[in-house]
């Protein structure tokens, strides 16, 4: 065999091994982004938790997730891939314990926010690893296999959380991450070697990975908490971090907004002059001076928003409204996942006769037909066939849009900024999620105590202002999820109705807020360049890796 040759297809002496392990982190990863979505009814049951509760139990995964990913990459570079990933799976493996064994909501919130550090952990590494283990066609086979479980577990995650909650209950769908996590541990410490960067990775960014997770953390806790303490004022008295917050004065979500801003502000001003000075930096902002890489960043944070707002709300609308089980939710929401493999083959073809961004387009049209189908056709009667098919086309839509916008992404940016690149735009996409549950929960959750209101204080409940009021708390704190107790003393069979007819107009309401948000994302694309087929283009590696963990 020639040198030429060797390089063609080189892989480490123990072959695809390491990749059985990186794979199963990975799978890890999406199961936990994923399965939440389907168990949270009967999390909000069992524990009794808020509406604010459930959105924070969802969002901040992704919130801690986007707020260390550049981070923790960063530190792999410097201390060791390996080393950051093996000690991210028992990061994971000890806050899945703590979510299994919860009680309260302030438990469980917190071991998911640590488990959002053990997949930032976790994430970034493993593609450095792939991409420092494999190269030429053991590389672009690599990276199919790295793909493929990142698509099959977005199938695999609502399914299976469905079934460990209906066969033994939620906490199994924590427990199950345990010894996964252990045998990743292991696998990884056996067979697969350490990696560093290359070179200087200069000094480590400390001051603007501060900067960075306090901004988003305090934005994401704004746009969550803003229905429950008051948007600028506080709409009642009440006690925050140890001391009083009197009704009519600034809320703790005003100053909330303002270290945001602030803190995001500083990030840009500190950075950009770090950049200037030939220091590295957590984010180089220049690169969203390129417009392929600024308005496809936008793009794909845009997706990703709208995606997690309606995977937030769907499973609890088919479980509480539609009465369906927690494994019947998840088979459901497997359709998109469908959708997505279906356009994988397809969406290279489509972009070797006419051209990526026309398939990325494509994709954010078929999402945006899909969501105003839903939000059309939803009602406490829908058929779950209706809901099938446009979730199989919103998946078909995504798929088609994903995979484009990542390479559209990454087309104009300097190969020696590919890797920083890579974190920055996987970063945006991440932070889409956090904000997807953040903004379109708070529309659904609003519009549902709203629609609540109205539909029982008229006919034919005609319930008065008081308890029409207490009905309207009671459906918004729980999240939809005591619509099925209305019925029952002292509700009636019109209460129920009522109330699930609000749950499916509120459903509607976001849909439609969604497909806006979808649109902008659209509009976006106009200013991406057609970009090449797949035959004429050789691509960066990091320009083919799939950072959508959806």
């Amino acid at each position: 065999m020639s040198k030429n040759q060797a390089v063609i297809d080189e892989r480490p002496a123990n072959g695809w091994t390491p990749m059985i392990f990186i794979s199963l982190g990975v799978a890890l990863i999406i199961m936990d982004a994923t399965i939440v979505n389907v168990i949270l009814p009967s999390i909000i049951r069992d524990l009794g938790i808020s509406s604010i509760d459930a959105e924070w139990i969802n969002a901040v995964y992704s919130l801690t997730f986007a707020a260390l990913l550049i981070v923790m990459g960063r530190l792999g570079d410097r201390y060791g891939r390996r080393l950051i990933f093996m000690l991210g799976t028992l990061v994971f493996a000890g806050s899945s314990i703590m979510a299994a064994t919860s009680t309260t909501a302030a438990v469980l919130i917190t071991a998911r926010a640590i488990q959002g550090m053990g997949g930032a952990m976790m994430s970034p590494t493993s593609l450095s690893i792939v991409n420092s283990l494999y190269k030429g066609k053991s590389r672009g086979i690599a990276f199919a296999f790295y793909g493929a479980t990142i698509g099959g577990m977005a199938a695999v995650g609502p399914l299976l959380g469905g079934w460990l909650t209906q066969t033994f209950s939620w906490h199994w769908s924590f427990w199950i991450n345990v010894p996964i996590a252990l045998f990743i541990f292991f696998g990884l410490w056996k067979f697969v070697p350490e990696a560093k960067a290359e070179g200087d990775v200069g000094k480590p960014d400390f001051v603007g990975a501060v900067l960075s997770t306090l901004g988003i953390a305090t934005l994401i806790f704004s746009l969550i908490e803003g229905r429950n303490y008051g948007w600028w004022k506080a709409i009642e008295d009440v006690s925050f971090l140890g001391r009083p917050w009197p009704a009519g004065g600034l809320s703790p979500v005003a100053y909330s907004f303002i270290i945001a801003a602030i803190s995001l502000i500083g990030l840009y001003v500190f950075e950009t002059r770090r950049t200037s000075a030939g220091k590295s930096a957590l984010i180089d902002f220049k690169l969203f001076l390129i417009p392929t890489f600024g308005f496809g960043s936008f793009a794909g944070l845009i997706v990703s928003l709208g995606e997690f707002g309606i995977l937030f709300s769907l499973p609890l609308f088919m479980q509480s409204v539609l009465g369906w089980s927690a494994l019947g939710a998840g088979g459901l929401l497997a359709s998109l996942a469908v959708g997505a493999f279906f356009a994988a083959p397809t969406a290279a073809k489509i972009a070797n006769s006419r051209n990526p961004r026309f398939v990325a387009r494509l994709g954010l049209v078929l999402e945006i037909i899909a969501i105003l189908g839903i939000s059309i056709f939803v009602s406490p009667s829908v058929s779950g066939w209706v809901l099938g098919i446009w979730l199989f086309i919103y998946g078909v839509g995504v798929g088609y849009a994903t995979a484009q916008l990542t390479s559209l992404i990454m087309s104009d940016v300097p190969a020696q900024k590919s890797g920083q690149a890579s974190g920055t735009q996987s970063t945006a996409r991440q932070i889409g999620s956090a904000m997807g549950t953040a903004v379109l929960g708070t529309i659904l959750f609003v519009s549902l105590h709203g629609h609540t209101y109205d539909n029982v204080s008229a006919p034919p409940s005609n319930l008065p202002v008081a308890q029409a009021t207490v009905i309207a708390d009671i459906v918004e704190k729980s999240a939809g999820t005591a619509i099925p107790t209305l019925a029952d003393p002292p509700g009636s069979p019109d209460i129920q109705v009522a109330a699930s007819q609000a749950f499916a107009d509120s459903l509607s309401s976001t849909g439609f807020a969604a497909a806006g948000f979808l649109a902008l994302g659209l509009l976006a694309t106009l200013k991406l360049p057609k970009g090449q087929s797949y035959g004429r283009r050789e691509e960066t590696p990091e320009a083919e890796m799939i950072h959508d963990f959806e």
